[in-house]
């Protein structure tokens, strides 16, 4: 597992994160305009979430996840020690000291190993 220090603080959005397993019909959106590999998905109950285009057959309109997704981000300081588990366009899932999980966009760490 490898090791980070969060160079900038990182807040969530204020918004229930969803999950999303393979096999899912979503409906997918726009794109991010700050982070263009994401796409807005929407499920059948109606709540959305950014997630990135490559986890889906289709770039737009109805789609199926071809993986599973939780679109959890996690709060972290400058300072922070973080483990890193995956990467995928360009977020880290990562877990602080108190074992709270979360994506964390790479350009808020520094790789330590």
């Amino acid at each position: 597992m490898r090791r980070a220090r969060v160079i900038a603080p990182h807040r969530a959005p204020d918004r229930p994160a969803i999950r999303i397993a393979r096999g899912d019909a979503l409906t997918l959106g726009e794109r991010d305009v700050d982070w263009p590999q994401f796409v807005w998905a929407v499920q059948t109950d109606g709540l959305g979430g950014w997630a990135p285009a490559s986890l889906f057959d289709a770039q737009r309109g109805p789609a199926t996840a071809l993986d599973d997704y939780d679109t959890l981000e996690l709060d972290a300081d400058a300072g922070q020690l973080l483990h890193l588990r995956e990467e995928r366009s360009q977020w880290w899932w990562a877990r602080d000291a108190r074992g709270r999980e979360g994506w964390i966009p790479a350009r808020a760490l520094e790789l330590l190993d």
